[in-house]
């Protein structure tokens, strides 16, 4: 045990005290908020030069109504739709509205001079058919009619609360759960590879330079294995810890003034019982899926001499994790599934799955039975990754195939 306490302290302090350590640590939440931001930044500054589009309205009832904005300016003409595509060529198209449009909706054409998108095309259909909506409302001639379809609209909120909480919980908000978990599963998506690659580059650079085979001169494969697990899984711990403190501070400093009332009373609403529950289930995930990982890893990099070996040995590791990522997404649409519930209880997927869960208030229960397994999990990957490590890391200069990898597991 003090040996693996020495593994455990130098690896710690050898990452933790590393420029590259303080800069992820303080960089990280802001890529993590970049990355949330960046779809809508897209989206904002993805719209090129404002199109004009002549219109060729030879029903009269379509011309008048379209309404510029933009990403699109509607220039009526009297001319026909031949003299119009050959005179207007400075216009990007000319769109063209058939004389019984009325009656048959699908004589709409846009004769364009380059590709239009798809959002294009849903901004002229979305406003043909609600100004043709509003021309056949009119036969019915109502009175006022605009202004009894505006006092008959409606918007419900819906606010639900959970059976199995309190009577006097606040109402239990879907948004912030879904925001909360997909930014966590996230997070853990991002630590399970980080962390892992971390351990197994660590093992190859020892590797390399000959320096585990004076370590094991003093030590067990297995204690240096494990200690070296442990010290990685420790800076996790500290780091995750700091982000935590960083939260709390740009809570309490930063994000009243910056974000909307709305937003800011919801932020408000949250339950700190909710809030510390998080942070502990974060920190149980992140420990117990390193450990789980890093030990494959840890193995991996014990079995090549370069990290471009590594590439097809790391494959088999690095696909759970990726479809971890991909089953998170389809979970968040049912948290309680039954899909959801057995990819939580999984070792190979737990962390993220569960993580995107638990903003859901997930039973206990079902946190205890998947971290319980998970731990176990670890305890018998460390068995069989210190079996190839001990083998491994005296091998040079070949890199085994899978059927190798199982005889040095059987070795005694």
């Amino acid at each position: 045990m003090s040996d693996i306490l020495l593994i455990v302290r130098r690896e710690f302090n050898e990452r933790v005290r590393k420029k590259s350590f303080i800069f992820t640590t303080l960089l990280m939440p802001l890529l993590l908020l970049a990355l949330m931001a960046a779809p809508a930044l897209i989206m904002e500054y993805a719209h090129g030069e404002r199109k004009r589009i002549a219109v060729v309205d030879e029903s009269g009832l379509v011309a008048r109504s379209l309404e510029s904005d933009g990403e699109l300016l509607f220039e009526p003409t009297d001319l026909t739709l031949d003299r119009a595509r050959e005179e207007l060529s400075e216009c990007f198209g000319v769109l063209f509205v058939g004389r019984d449009v009325l009656a048959d909706p699908d004589a709409v054409r846009l004769y364009a001079d380059g590709a239009a998108s798809v959002g294009l095309e849903r901004n002229i259909e979305s406003q043909i058919a609600r100004i043709l909506e509003a021309e056949k409302l009119k036969a019915y001639r109502i009175d006022d009619l605009p202004a009894i379809l505006e006092a008959v609209k409606t918007t419900v909120r819906l606010h639900t609360f959970r059976n199995d909480a309190a009577e006097t919980g606040a109402a239990f908000s879907s948004t912030v759960a879904s925001v909360a978990g997909f930014v966590l599963g996230i997070m853990l998506y991002m630590f399970l590879l980080m962390y892992g690659m971390m351990v197994m580059h660590a093992v190859i650079e020892e590797k390399q330079s000959r320096v585990l085979e004076v370590l094991v001169s003093s030590v067990r494969p297995f204690d240096l294995m494990l200690g070296k697990i442990l010290g990685i899984a420790a800076v996790a711990v500290v780091q995750v810890s700091l982000w935590g403190l960083l939260a709390v501070a740009a809570r309490v400093a930063v994000v009243p003034s910056v974000l909307p009332s709305e937003l800011e009373a919801v932020l408000a609403s949250l339950d700190a019982a909710w809030l510390v529950r998080i942070f502990g289930c974060m920190l149980a995930y992140v420990v117990g899926g390193c450990l789980f990982y890093s030990a494959m890893f840890a193995a991996v990099g014990s079995s090549v001499d370069s990290v471009q070996d590594a590439q097809q040995l790391q494959t088999p590791i690095t696909v759970p994790i990726i479809l971890s990522f991909l089953l998170m997404m389809a979970v968040m649409n049912d948290p309680d599934s039954s899909l959801a519930f057995w990819c939580s209880l999984v070792p190979f997927t737990s962390p993220v799955v569960m993580m995107a869960r638990i903003p859901y208030d997930v039973p206990w229960w079902q946190v205890a039975l998947s971290l319980a397994i998970l731990y176990a999990s670890f305890v018998g990957m460390v068995w069989f990754a210190a079996k190839i490590y001990r083998v491994g890391i005296f091998m040079y200069g070949k890199k085994p195939t899978l059927r190798e990898l199982i005889r040095w597991i059987r070795y005694r």
